[in-house]
């Protein structure tokens, strides 16, 4: 059965990681899907990829940092696949790995303007076309940090809290329009941020990868597939009831 069939939606950071994933996952589920993201030669090799498997797939170059561009292209792909319905807010960065007291403003501003603008921006243009839809599903990705406190990582810590805030109220503000805002909030997932982070924090990757995981009390990281799966529950109409909501998908982390 195609969950997503007769909708259509963006993914903002989508070439890669957990956006790829959720891009993949949509796609095959039925969903007209749009790819945004800085990442010109990645993006433009899914979205080839999926089309030549049958699905409706486009790529936008898109910084979400800049707001008349996310407009642009929110705009372009509504009119493209003739509308939206949902829109998944998931392009992020971690930013320095630095103590709160030894961050500059230039890094703290970057992790702000792309992790909280970013979602402020994408909400903001996809409404008028959510509006038009009736109906709609708003996704924001935040994270375990947006819960509670890891350490090392003010910046992200901070824009990822302000997500989760920012989802509740949004939930509240277009509720009477049937248009549902929820956050899901990941533990590790192996993908190339989280590689990244790790290979800037540890001298020995494979070390490190094997300590992340053993910090999950199911012993492992998660994949990008893991978090897609949850996106595309949340942007179908089996989830029409939920709205508000706190997904987190951490094998256990915050259990404790």
């Amino acid at each position: 059965m195609k969950r997503l069939s007769g909708k259509s939606a963006i993914v903002t950071g989508g070439a890669v990681g957990i956006g790829r994933a959720c891009v993949r996952r949509m796609a095959e589920e039925g969903a007209k899907v749009a790819i945004f993201d800085v990442l010109e030669t990645e993006g433009k090799a899914l979205a080839d990829a999926l089309t030549a498997e049958g699905h409706e797939v486009g790529f936008w170059p898109v910084d979400v940092t800049d707001e008349s561009a996310v407009k642009a292209a929110i705009d372009a792909a509504a009119a493209r696949f003739g509308g939206l319905h949902v829109i998944v807010n998931n392009a992020g960065i971690s930013g320095s790995p630095k103590p709160t007291d030894q961050v500059t403003e230039a890094e703290w501003d970057r992790v702000q303007a792309v992790n909280v603008k970013g979602v402020f921006f994408g909400t903001k243009h996809a409404m008028p076309h959510l509006r038009l839809a009736e109906s709609g599903s708003i996704i924001n990705l935040s994270s375990i940090a947006g819960l509670i406190g890891i350490g090392g990582i003010a910046p992200y810590h901070a824009s990822k809290g302000a997500v989760r805030l920012m989802s509740k109220n949004d939930a509240i503000t277009y509720a009477p329009e049937k248009i549902r805002v929820n956050s899901i909030h990941p533990a590790y997932i192996w993908t190339p941020m989280v590689e990244n982070h790790l290979r800037s924090t540890a001298p020995d990757l494979e070390a490190a990868k094997a300590a992340a995981g053993a910090a999950h009390p199911i012993g492992t990281m998660g994949e990008p597939d893991d978090v897609a799966w949850a996106v595309v529950w949340l942007a179908s109409d089996e989830a029409k009831f939920v709205t508000g909501a706190e997904i987190v998908i951490d094998g256990g982390y915050t259990a404790r």
